[in-house]
């Protein structure tokens, strides 16, 4: 896999505080990830960019919030989100590749 191809499969990395309790308890990584992306794809693109073992890859679609502005509708967009489960003893430094 191309590292340009890598890039396309994982967005960002997600912090928020269910992301950080998630690595203390489970050893799970939330990633943002193209629409189009596989489970396949996502552990493929996440073992070769940070040289660790993947045991285990969960994916949602999160449907996009509808808002309005000066009194009118808009939606934001789709989008999906990883769950990566790292086999024991591994870690990501999500804040130094973020």
């Amino acid at each position: 896999m191309s590292t340009e191809h890598i890039l396309n499969v994982l967005r960002s990395p997600l912090i928020s505080e269910k992301g950080a309790r998630l690595q203390e308890v489970s050893n799970q990584y939330v990633f943002e990830v193209a629409s189009t992306a596989t489970k396949a794809d996502v552990k493929a693109a996440v073992e070769q960019l940070f040289s660790v073992k993947v045991e285990a890859v969960n994916v949602v679609n999160v449907k996009g919030k509808t808002k309005s502005f000066r009194s009118r509708a808009g939606r934001r967009g789709d989008w999906r989100k990883a769950y990566v489960r790292l086999a024991e003893g591994q870690s990501i430094d999500v804040m130094a590749r973020a």
